[in-house]
């Protein structure tokens, strides 16, 4: 190995980059040369494992083999023997520094990566009141830690799959091997590695390339939280990570995955299941409200009592739109505000909120353009959609509040029926990895009733759900 055509190669496939560093050292009478990025490079362990072990060398010290005695006496627990040049780029890129040595035609990459990560810190998206309230970083290494200290069994699997022509992003398959049907980890497995694009840079990069057919609702669980992530492993399913995400995607997500909190493990069994069908409730209401009060003003006045329907008209004789006009106006600025709120800084967010509410809202409303009712109609709507965290469910269940209010001002209530029964029939009709999406309600399953929309306490749980395709259905002895 000419070591100055190696290094000229290095630089010149980076384009000569500010962020390569090389150094050329004489160790028993043979040069001796290594590069890093600095970028991605930490000087300290530069300095701590490789540097200090050099300077024990003397250029007129003779080793018959300097290659072995350089891997040998370099004290670093992530130490690749490179054979191919080709690999030499991913390493560097990955913060590993490569050693090359005169007249060998290998190399010798230790790891010396900086940490470029933030700590962990406590969930953003999902709201902790009773739990950990530690989650998933961008560092791969933390996020498989994070999981291992939870699971403490050697059954507890990591598979890996590089993804991505360019980035080649860590992607991780995390399952329990006792419990997971192979067959499925191999099926995501090949999915994986069948994927073909410059990069993979987070998480929700890879959902469409792992499901076969689209809809509007999601069939993987995002989540930062590594105790749902626990739960889930523990009930059968594959928790797939990704390097540089926080979140991490656990499969199958189902229907009523997303009805579900983590903290409802933590609370009274009697409560819980309170609070599961409220959240079922809100679903309900957030897709339906504003199409059913469009189709009953609009179309099916008789279904109204007289001093409702009264009450109605004194408030609506002022107002120039008719209700589905007033209705679409007012749910498409409420999303705006929604979607407002999202992306600006958090220290502006009040401001969004009592403009958009208080004052656009109560001028409207003032000066005759909207009516009081439909205000109510879209703030109750908008408050039983808050109460999903997941934000593919909850573009899911707007196009469908959309799906419902065109249906509405087609054919009034006949409208609302046919919408309802063709939402029933997609949910109905998905499947991910051969469970149906609204297990244990479709196919219906009084034992497995207790996954979905109740729960039984820890103490009388001894069954996983048996809709699930795994090994091992038992918890724990009778």
């Amino acid at each position: 190995m000419n070591i100055d055509e190696v290094l000229k190669e290095i630089k010149k496939a980076y384009g000569n980059s500010s962020d390569i560093v090389t150094r050329k050292l004489t160790l028993s009478k043979r040069q001796v040369s290594y590069v890093y990025l600095e970028s991605v490079s930490s000087d300290d362990k530069i300095s701590e494992f490789l540097m200090k072990n050099l300077s024990r060398f003397n250029k007129n010290n003779l080793f018959k083999n300097l290659f072995e005695t350089l891997k040998n006496t370099i004290f670093n627990s992530h130490l690749i023997i490179v054979d191919n040049f080709k690999d030499i780029y991913y390493l560097l890129s990955s913060g590993y520094t490569i050693i090359l040595v005169e007249k060998e035609n290998k190399a010798i990459a230790i790891e010396t990566k900086s940490s470029l990560d933030r700590g962990i810190t406590e969930s953003t998206s999902e709201s902790v009141i009773r739990g950990p309230k530690d989650s998933f970083t961008e560092n791969n290494s933390i996020n498989l830690g994070l999981i291992r200290k939870r699971i403490k069994d050697p059954n507890l699997w990591f598979e890996e799959v590089l993804v991505g022509r360019r980035t080649k992003a860590k992607v991780t398959i995390s399952f329990i091997k006792d419990i997971v049907d192979n067959n499925i980890v191999d099926e995501i497995k090949d999915k994986l590695k069948k994927i073909d694009v410059d990069g993979i840079l987070d998480s929700g990069n890879i959902r469409e390339f792992l499901i076969n057919n689209k809809s509007s609702f999601p069939k993987f669980k995002s989540t930062e939280r590594p105790d749902l992530a626990c739960t889930s492993l523990l009930e059968g399913k594959v928790v797939i990570l990704v390097e540089n995400s926080p979140f991490v995607l656990i499969t199958p997500g189902l229907f009523f995955d997303f009805l579900h909190s983590p903290e409802d493990i933590y609370q009274k069994t009697s409560n819980a299941n309170i609070t599961r069908l409220l959240r079922l409730i809100a679903f309900i209401l957030t897709i339906t409200i504003p199409s059913f009060y469009i189709a009953i003003t609009t179309f099916n006045q008789q279904v109204i009592p007289n001093e409702l329907l009264i009450s109605l008209f004194n408030q609506r004789k002022s107002v120039p739109f008719p209700t589905a006009i007033e209705i679409t106006m007012l749910i498409t600025a409420f999303e705006i505000l929604r979607e407002s709120d999202i992306r600006i800084p958090n220290a502006m967010g009040s401001a969004i909120g009592i403009v958009g509410a208080l004052i656009l809202g109560d001028a409207a409303v003032s000066a005759g353009i909207i009516s009081p009712i439909a205000v109510i109609i879209v703030a109750l709507t908008a408050i039983c959609g808050l109460l999903y965290t997941d934000i593919d469910f909850v573009n899911g269940t707007r196009l469908w509040r959309f799906i419902f209010i065109f249906f509405a001002i087609i054919a009034g209530l006949i409208g609302f029926v046919v919408a309802s029964i063709l939402l029933i029939v997609e949910l109905c009709s998905l499947e991910m990895q051969g469970v149906p999406y609204l297990a244990p309600i479709s196919p219906f399953s009084i034992k497995n009733l207790t996954y979905g929309l109740f729960r039984k306490s820890n103490k009388d749980t001894k069954y996983r759900p048996t809709f699930l395709h795994i090994k091992n259905y038992k918890r724990k002895g009778d």
